[in-house]
């Protein structure tokens, strides 16, 4: 077992969360265990190993993460975590704040609210809003709608006229109608892409007004309750807020890192305030890849989802644009679809594949813990893997030498630098844990090409040798001219 403060430090021996491979339940529907299909399982082992070293060399309190196909949860894990302090490992159910993912959730009502009959997506917000008035110094520039809202089009500054992002004093929902019509829009509606928290605020304030309840009730009951999201909220109470990740601070130099207070955001909630875990918002993203009518467990029905998902404001540089309430990028031929979200250390990114049915949820305790690498590298590995095994018949497993299994293992040099010998795809493979690891989670594999015996050709030609003693255990490899040695447990 590496030791802590090894460049490999595989985590096992601090983290008690562990691959839950084999205990996380499958959604409705679910059939075929594609974990276990052995080029899945490999490209998850790759996965894994690269995860533990960024989340050491990055100095990561904790992180979740989920990967979902179709209607079923492939592979969850926790690294590091919730509670540093304490000890707490993350765990694929550790709570999180999502911050702006919440809007996700708030434009899913608002279309359960519009295929109802309720609500149409091009009626002005003043016919719901009587209140919403806001100073407008663009001539002839036309009501704002809803759609406009969705889309982040509608020319509104991105904040209510409060400091909260300063103070963490949230308005209530009489403060943010008060101070509305003192604000002047930053645009003409339907001219420019402008983000807006103000926005989504109000769109919270129309599922308010045309449902009857409030806000976080309606979401939880038509939304995250139809979904078996039950570690979620809108308004988390005491139990919830208890499983929360403690919220860390950006680091200081000195390797430090201050803790958040938590703080409801009150009449912004529908933009920021929810709570929830990878589990729930793979429930979440499978509920995307849907198609078909809405249901007591499918709270949109497909043609709505795909709705969502498709672009009504393309971006000035044409690589994508804005669905209602989704972020579209476009890359290599396919649309990207998700959310990201930031709020008082807490960072959380769901990317979805619709043309693939594939699904990545990460979300970190940090303020500086960008999960958009991890959501990006999950993809490239895995989403390969999971096609293959979905598209192509299942091939059959490769021979291998019984020898091979004596090999397997960690070792080192003589200057600390560790090596793993592991068998993927049917290879013997060579992992070097480089410091800093790579960005790419599949660089760093050596295929070892069996020759003779115990030795072996590696892809530039040299040969690694293991060296064995009379109980054929490897005693060291030879790499070249070059020495690696076990390494002690």
């Amino acid at each position: 077992m590496a030791e802590e403060g090894s460049p490999k430090m595989r985590w096992k021996s601090i983290v008690v969360s562990a691959l839950l491979l084999m205990s996380i339940p499958l959604l409705v529907g679910a059939e075929v265990k594609l974990r276990e299909q052995p080029e899945v399982a490999d490209a998850l082992e790759v996965l894994d190993m690269w995860i533990e070293q960024q989340v050491v060399h990055r100095n990561l309190p904790g992180l979740s993460i989920a990967i979902v196909f179709d209607q079923e949860i492939v592979w969850a894990k926790g690294y590091g975590y919730s509670d540093v302090e304490q000890k707490i490992p993350a765990t694929p159910s550790t709570v999180y704040r999502i911050g702006s993912v919440t809007k996700l959730f708030t434009s899913t009502a608002i279309l359960q609210l519009r295929d109802q009959g309720k609500l149409r997506l091009d009626d002005p917000v003043s016919l719901y809003l009587p209140w919403f008035r806001i100073r407008n110094p663009f001539p002839d520039a036309p009501e704002i709608t809803i759609r406009q809202l969705l889309t982040h089009t509608s020319g509104l500054p991105r904040e209510a006229a409060f400091p909260y992002w300063t103070d963490h004093v949230f308005p209530t929902r009489d403060a943010l109608a008060e101070a509305v019509p003192g604000q002047d829009a930053v645009g003409a509606p339907e001219t420019t892409y402008h983000y807006s928290n103000l926005g989504m605020s109000l769109l919270g304030e129309v599922v308010a007004e045309v449902s009857g309840r409030p806000w976080a009730e309606y979401v939880q009951e038509k939304i995250l309750q139809p979904l078996g999201m039950v570690s979620s909220s809108a308004a988390p109470g005491a139990d919830l807020l208890q499983r929360r990740a403690t919220p860390y601070m950006l680091r200081t130099p000195d390797g430090a890192r201050g803790i958040f207070d938590y703080y409801d955001t009150g009449a912004i909630g529908p933009a920021a305030n929810m709570v929830s875990t990878v589990e729930d918002l793979a429930r979440f993203a499978s509920l995307q890849f849907y198609d078909g009518p809405a249901g007591e467990d499918r709270v949109l029905k497909g043609s709505t989802l795909r709705e969502m998902q498709r672009v009504h404001w393309v971006y000035d540089s044409f690589s994508g644009g804005r669905g209602l309430g989704f972020l579209v990028s476009h890359r290599d031929g396919k649309n990207f679809v998700g959310h990201g979200g930031w709020i008082g250390g807490n960072r959380t990114n769901l990317r979805l594949v619709p043309s693939e049915k594939i699904a990545v949820v990460v979300a970190i305790n940090a303020d500086d813990g960008s999960p958009y690498p991890f959501t990006s590298q999950a993809y490239e590995v895995v989403g390969p893997a999971l096609l293959k095994a979905t598209r192509e018949p299942a091939a059959p497993k490769p021979e291998m030498d019984p020898a091979w299994q004596s090999y397997l293992g960690l070792y080192t040099d003589p200057w600390g630098w560790e090596y793993e010998v592991l068998i993927l795809g049917g290879e013997l493979v060579m992992y070097g844990y480089n410091y800093p690891p790579s960005d790419n989670a599949s660089s760093g594999f050596t295929r070892l090409t069996p020759i003779e015996g115990s030795t072996f050709r590696m892809p530039d030609n040299e040969l690694v040798t293991f060296e064995l003693d009379e109980n054929g255990k490897v005693e060291r490899i030879k790499k070249r001219s070059d020495y690696l040695f076990p390494k002690e447990e």
